[in-house]
């Protein structure tokens, strides 16, 4: 049991749980009832990505990260497969529990775009993109397709602070500039205003 939950690194998925939130806030549709289980969508497929990462990253890692589940010989690739496809039919029943059909048709494109980073973006130019995509359908699962325009600004400002830190954290391996750390700090300013300023048009149009 230790192992997988090292495998999926249990306890980052608090970083997550409030993208649903954030979402469902900005759509006016606030958690309430079986809308409550969104946020445990959000972390299975989190824990999900954290599994496929890993399998993705066993040759690295046997290298690397020797004392990590897979090289270690606790978990085998075939096993922490599994749990990523587990934990992702886990995310869909869970957002169709908790939101049906209109969370689900923000899951999809969410669980595509983890498969998508962990398998082929990561180690790439478009590596952060693929990241940045994650938060931000994250966040629209929680708005659901039909409060999908009211959360945008917030989905988009959580996709932009993510591309920023990405980026960076990828120039902490690979040698950053201070133009990147400008660039990433500017785009989340930016982002987070054009986000405060819809909630606050949102907000005025329903009140009119």
């Amino acid at each position: 049991m230790n192992a997988l939950l090292q495998l999926v690194r249990a306890p980052a998925a608090l970083t997550v749980l409030g993208d649903t939130v954030a979402g469902a806030a900005a759509a006016g549709r606030p958690l309430r009832g079986r809308r409550l289980l969104l946020p445990l969508s959000s972390a299975a497929f989190y824990w999900s990505g954290m599994a496929l990462n890993d399998w993705a990253d066993r040759k690295l890692d046997a290298e690397e990260r020797p004392e990590r589940p897979i090289p270690s010989g606790r978990v085998t690739p075939q096993g922490a497969l599994a749990v990523a496809g587990g934990l992702t039919a886990a995310g869909f029943g869970l957002a169709a529990a908790g939101g049906g059909r209109d969370s689900v048709a923000l899951a999809l494109p969410l669980a595509a775009a983890v498969w998508t980073y962990d398998t082929l973006l990561k180690s790439t130019a478009a590596g952060p993109l693929g990241m940045a995509a994650c938060r931000t359908f994250d966040v629209l699962m929680g708005a659901g397709a039909a409060g999908l325009r009211p959360a945008l600004p917030a989905a988009v400002a959580m996709g932009t602070h993510t591309l920023g830190v990405t980026a960076l954290s990828r120039g902490e391996v690979h040698g950053g500039s201070p133009v990147t750390a400008a660039t990433a700090l500017a785009g989340t300013a930016a982002a987070t205003v054009a986000a405060v300023g819809g909630r606050a048009r949102s907000g005025r149009h329903r009140l009119g």
